[in-house]
């Protein structure tokens, strides 16, 4: 008798979308590298107050994909994802326009400063001198993904100077 099917390999399945929730530092540090690099207008960002939640709709660099695709040669891709945070009392921002439909900010990194009494501040940091401060309860933050992957626009990995 001959084996005629082959070991499957992970790089042969269909990737499933992102779902990952960060609840200390650690974890957090995952969903940052997974978002550096992502894009959205400034109009995408939400506050609902009452409900204590702040949303970001961004178009993520697929860093995941990223080495599957040089390998490949074929093109990188971006997937549009939702950045969501639990326990917000308050948010400042620092050159941010919110609600202009017309800038477009690039997201670098995410960081978490605890405070003494439990409580922190996310931080978004954006390109350009912008940054986005999240004054919150507790550390709850989500990356799920809600497209499905697409070519990225400008067909390149983002490069960063050393």
């Amino acid at each position: 008798m001959t084996d005629t099917h082959k070991d499957a390999k992970f790089e042969d399945a269909r990737e499933a979308p992102l779902r990952l929730i960060a609840m200390d530092a650690d974890d957090l540090k995952v969903i940052s590298a997974l978002v550096q690099d992502a894009v959205f207008p400034a109009s995408e960002m939400t506050w609902d107050a009452p409900r204590r939640r702040f949303a970001l709709l961004i178009n993520r660099f697929r860093w995941e994909d990223a080495p599957a695709a040089k390998r490949r040669a074929r093109t990188v891709e971006r997937v549009q994802s939702v950045i969501s945070v639990s326990d917000v009392l308050k948010v400042q921002s620092q050159g941010v326009k919110r609600g202009d439909t017309d800038t477009v900010l690039s997201l670098l990194s995410v960081s978490f400063t605890p405070s003494d009494d439990g409580m922190g501040r996310l931080e978004l940091v954006l390109a350009g001198d912008g940054a986005i401060a999240l004054e919150v309860e507790t550390l709850d933050v989500t990356l799920q993904d809600v497209t499905r992957p697409y070519i990225a626009p400008s067909r390149h990995t983002p490069e960063h100077p050393e």
